[in-house]
């Protein structure tokens, strides 16, 4: 998101060898080192611990040009928003857990997890970013209200335009949301102001916590135009879903 490039990656991995086949460790090693692979790093060792609870991540190290770093406090007012995956991971997630899914939709969920922002984060620094920010687990208003806040702005999001994945809507009417949802709507709400015809249900998946979720981009009007070309002939996703807008009352608001 700040537009860096990994070199060297280290497993960390914390697995309960007396609770689930060594298969298991052996196939998520695999999938992290085709990933590093992918993402053109090194994996150079690593960590294995016996626990109770299966923990996966990776330490990594990389390099950046001082002088294009893209930070996620300097949104500028007339900015576009640019969303390059849809919402909806966690809530999914929790509903895998619950049997409660259907398989072509957890092979949807799995390839968007499974996407790196590689490409997304190259392409966006062509075109001069204001500011950007992956979307992980403070959900979307999470991490643009600390967008906003940084800037000293206001970011306007468009609830209709904002993406989500398939089956979404209809898991959240069955209950199916992580409570880090609810979590990050108690905390985050102080910031929000909502229109009136906002229904509070199409609100939850804006606050879903995300695993490997996209990158939030801003980009002026005069370019928006040519990111949204280029990812369109690159097959990347990418929706335009608010702006920024000089400072109001409250840090986010969703009309």
């Amino acid at each position: 998101a700040m537009g860096g490039r990994p070199l060297t990656a280290m497993n960390l991995a914390f697995f309960p060898s007396c609770g689930l086949p060594v298969e298991i460790l052996s196939d998520i090693l695999a999938g992290g080192a085709s990933k590093i692979q992918e993402a053109g790093a090194c994996l150079v060792g690593g960590h294995t611990v016996d626990d109770d609870e299966l923990k996966y991540g990776l330490t990594v190290t990389g390099t950046i040009d001082p002088n294009r770093i893209v930070r996620n406090s300097t949104a500028r007012p007339g900015e576009m928003l640019v969303l390059t995956k849809p919402l909806g991971s966690g809530i999914i997630s929790t509903a895998i857990k619950a049997d409660m899914v259907d398989e072509k939709i957890v092979l949807e969920v799995c390839d968007w997890m499974a996407q790196l922002n590689k490409r997304a984060a190259s392409m966006m620094l062509g075109f001069e970013p204001g500011a950007c920010t992956d979307v992980t687990g403070f959900g979307l208003v999470g991490h643009a209200v600390e967008m906003a806040r940084g800037a000293r702005a206001t970011i306007r999001l468009r609830c209709a335009s904002i993406p989500l994945m398939s089956g979404v809507p209809a898991l959240v009417r069955d209950g199916m949301v992580p409570a880090g949802c609810y979590r990050n709507r108690d905390f985050y709400s102080r910031y929000l102001d909502t229109g009136d015809d906002i229904i509070p249900d199409e609100m939850l998946p804006l606050f879903d916590p995300q695993t490997s979720g996209g990158l939030l981009i801003s980009l002026t009007p005069q370019r928006i135009g040519g990111f949204l070309r280029l990812a369109e002939d690159s097959g990347l996703f990418a929706r335009v879903i608010g702006e920024v807008i000089p400072p109001c009352e409250h840090s986010v608001e969703v009309i």
